[in-house]
């Protein structure tokens, strides 16, 4: 009977007029976004023949992104959040227009697509605490869990979309059509932010201060289940993230060309966007807790598989597996963050959770191309898959609480004993 409920349910969101025309704008950047990355990582390649170079692209977004992201929480708090969105995503369409300037005037030098992507970096660490902190007013409370899974769908559906289309463009038009892609698609995510009726307004009262800066950082070191799940994350992906070497794979390893790029960037969003769909259908139920650890767990082994693979098909089922497992993460700590943090505080506790991802992201693209440079992409691939498992191990020792939870809504409301405050977070047994 329940089951039969929540796939009654699940479309109910849609009838919210915001959340879709929001859906929409974020299918339009995250198809721009993915598209532009595929045609980066191409061209970079193709210019450098370097796999630290491709790792400087990953730093290049990096860098910025932590060093402005708890400015972007604060303001994210401070200010109506549709508007952060229009002018951050307006800023990522100059950011394409740049990169279809550098390939139409056939620029050789990287250093201009490290530039680009510095800015594309800072409009990101304002874009993200927005994005995560507008869900809530879209739908109501007892639907949030199943608009953040759709949020997730939507991201998913973009990322094997994207890829793919990224793939096509640049096989048929180079990265200038990759680019003119990216650009159009940016265009009409700025229109459809726009056409949002909704206005968050000021959702925190307190004046700007280091105080209030750090107050995001403070409250998920004092709430050891966000601690738990969004540390996990950071440094499960900071070592077993291989999607800065996916290039180098596509030409060196599994001997294809950019169609087969695309299929790889494609494949763990494929596996990623299938889970997401049941759970929007059918949540994660008891033992979520348990299942974090188990779908990271199996992450790291999928990953390890892709490192090893000379096959194409293999390495496309192995990093779709891999995608699938992070899912369930992902489901797992957003309903976390966002059931068990005050309105006030969304804007700078999703800015520290957006910091951990973008360094598990942006970062682990650094690391592992600084680390294939030195000992050779198949070695940098599987020792960071070991690394990922290691971690595991180890956070399910130190976290027992995390391990413990069971129904997401219940723990985001029961407070840790010691913790006081309505915001405090909890576990059941």
């Amino acid at each position: 009977m329940a089951s039969s409920d929540a796939s009654a349910a699940a479309p109910n969101v849609f009838r919210h007029r915001d959340f879709r025309l929001y859906q929409l704008a974020r299918l339009c950047a995250v198809l721009a976004v993915q598209i532009e990355s595929v045609a980066i990582g191409w061209q970079v390649y193709e210019l450098t023949g370097s796999a630290l170079a491709l790792g400087y692209t990953g730093l290049a977004q990096f860098l910025p992104f932590f060093a402005f992201s708890l400015i972007g929480g604060q303001v994210a708090d401070r200010v109506d959040r549709r508007t952060i969105l229009a002018v951050c995503q307006g800023v990522m369409l100059l950011c394409s227009l740049l990169l279809l300037t550098f390939s139409l005037g056939h620029v050789r030098d990287v250093r201009f697509v490290y530039g680009v992507l510095v800015l594309f970096g800072t409009a990101r660490a304002f874009y993200s605490p927005a994005g995560s902190a507008i869900t809530p007013y879209l739908v109501p409370t007892e639907e949030l869990s199943r608009a953040i899974a759709v949020n997730s769908t939507t991201w998913q559906v973009a990322t094997i979309a994207g890829p793919a289309v990224g793939g096509l463009l640049g096989g048929w038009a180079g990265a200038t059509g990759a680019y003119i892609g990216s650009a159009a698609l940016c265009a009409l995510s700025v229109v459809w932010i726009l056409s949002l009726k909704v206005r968050t307004g000021r959702a925190s009262s307190e004046s700007f201060s280091i105080s209030t800066l750090l107050a995001g950082l403070r409250f998920v070191r004092r709430q050891r289940l966000l601690l738990g799940s969004i540390t996990l994350d950071l440094f499960a992906v900071l070592l077993g993230g291989a999607v800065a070497l996916l290039p180098i794979y596509a030409r060196d390893v599994l001997h294809t060309g950019a169609w087969g790029l695309g299929l790889l960037r494609s494949a763990p969003a494929v596996g990623a966007a299938l889970v997401a769909v049941v759970i929007a259908v059918r949540p994660l139920g008891g033992r979520a807790g348990w299942k974090m650890f188990v779908s990271v767990a199996i992450f790291g082994a999928a990953t390890l598989v892709f490192g090893v693979s000379r096959s194409l098909p293999l390495s496309i089922l192995a990093l779709a597996v891999a995608g699938a497992a992070d899912m369930v993460s992902v489901v797992v700590r957003s309903t976390l963050e966002l059931m068990a943090t005050p309105d006030e505080m969304r804007g700078r506790v999703g800015a520290v959770n957006m910091m951990c991802v973008g360094a598990s992201n942006e970062l682990g693209e650094f690391r592992a191309g600084a680390f294939a440079e030195h000992v050779g992409v198949v070695p940098a691939v599987v020792a960071g898959a070991v690394g990922t498992l290691v971690v595991v191990a180890l956070w399910a020792w130190a976290f027992p609480e995390l391990r413990r939870v069971d129904h997401l809504e219940d723990a985001a409301r029961q407070p840790l004993p010691g913790d006081a405050g309505p915001e405090a977070v909890g576990t059941t047994s």
